[in-house]
């Protein structure tokens, strides 16, 4: 994880998101299940403390509402949000760029499969 784009950014977003962050709160264990069963797979332990849970839930949130307000700040001047606009800024970290680009392309091969599924069960429509 890189510390050094947390630092002063983060403290003028906390200030100037107050409304967002008591929103936020009444959402809060949205994704706690989730998060729970990705700690475990990461080494922690099958029931984390809730408030490590919750902790890694604020992190989380953070970092995708930061990402999706880059990406339309670097899309505004399009008028529309494209999944390029996120991979242009993770571009400079690989793993995640690499990451990203195989899970697309896994997404877009599951869609084709889904497509030629829907295409074979039209021709063979099943005898109930």
């Amino acid at each position: 994880m890189n510390n050094t784009s947390a630092g002063p950014s983060s403290k003028a977003r906390v200030g100037a998101s107050q409304p967002s962050e008591s929103s936020l709160k009444r959402k809060r264990g949205m994704f706690q299940k989730d998060l729970q069963h990705m700690m475990y797979g990461f080494g922690d332990d099958s029931n984390p403390l809730p408030e490590t849970v919750a902790l890694v839930e604020d992190i989380v949130v953070d970092y995708v509402t930061d990402m999706v307000h880059k990406a339309q700040d670097v899309a505004s001047k399009r008028g529309k949000l494209l999944t390029e606009d996120f991979l242009f800024l993770i571009r400079k970290d690989l793993p995640k760029l690499n990451r990203c680009t195989e899970l697309l392309s896994m997404n877009e091969e599951l869609k084709q499969a889904r497509k030629a599924f829907e295409v074979d069960e039209e021709k063979f429509p099943s005898h109930q």
